[in-house]
């Protein structure tokens, strides 16, 4: 049996990488290439959703194919905590699944969960993210759901030290964690973590340097599980078996 798959913001970056896996992969076939721009009916017929769009037309996507009771994987970042929650009692009621992956690359997921690991040992963490200029969205998703995760993970330990707040250059707090974001033309996607304890400062740095290469296995991973879904799941660690907790529900 085919799983077809049509891919809404199919002709962008990273909506092209998904193209390219699934017409690679046994078993799943592209059914439909949309842009933003076009008719959402086109997805009509497909088995999956992937939806590699813009933040501003993200949600109708999400709605569209829930609605046409098509599981939709949603690789478009910009997604917050009330933002599923309004398609949550919808996918919910449908009897449909929504697959959230804030980043498709398995050594980001991976960063993030040394990252939640250590957390509890480090009073003082920040996060310092780049993309390139052209991301209209921070700070990153991948940020925000390490965030989570490290604020999961200092559940006993509660809120971590982050003094002058108050202030803008300090970033902007996520689960009172500093996150700062940088927009710059020649990067395509760097994450680092920093956790400062009593004279010494451990960090944990992640750079994509090729994004097809990077994205495709978790793209592949995520392809297979998304049609089998119910409900809302959030991040790509959720398909993998590394030992770090579900945090409140954001991408």
């Amino acid at each position: 049996m085919t799983t077809r798959v049509a891919i809404v913001g199919g002709t962008g970056k990273l909506g092209g990488i998904v193209r390219e896996v699934v017409a690679s992969e046994p078993g799943f076939a592209v059914h439909a290439t949309l842009s933003s721009r076009d008719d959402i009916a086109l997805i009509d017929g497909a088995d999956l959703v992937v939806d590699a769009s813009t933040p501003a037309v993200s949600v109708d996507v999400v709605r569209a194919a829930t609605e046409r009771g098509i599981n939709i994987l949603v690789g478009t970042s910009g997604w917050s905590t009330e933002r599923i929650a309004l398609v949550r009692p919808l996918v919910e009621a449908a009897g449909t699944g929504a697959v959230f992956i804030p980043n498709f690359s398995l050594g980001s997921v991976l960063g993030s969960a040394l990252a939640a690991l250590a957390a509890p040992f480090f009073p003082s963490i920040e996060i310092v993210e780049a993309h390139r200029d052209t991301k209209v969205d921070s700070p990153s998703g991948t940020a925000v759901r390490t965030a989570e995760l490290i604020d999961a993970a200092r559940a006993e330990q509660g809120p971590v030290l982050a003094p002058h707040v108050d202030q803008r250059a300090r970033g902007q707090q996520v689960d009172s964690i500093p996150v700062h974001s940088l927009r710059r033309p020649g990067v395509i996607a760097h994450q680092e973590v920093i956790l400062s304890g009593g004279g010494e400062t451990l960090s944990i740095v992640h750079d994509t340097v090729d994004p097809a290469a990077a994205y495709a296995p978790g793209i592949r991973l995520a392809l297979r599980r998304a049609p089998e879904v119910r409900g809302v799941v959030v991040g790509l660690d959720t398909f993998l078996d590394i030992g770090i907790g579900a945090p409140r529900t954001r991408a």
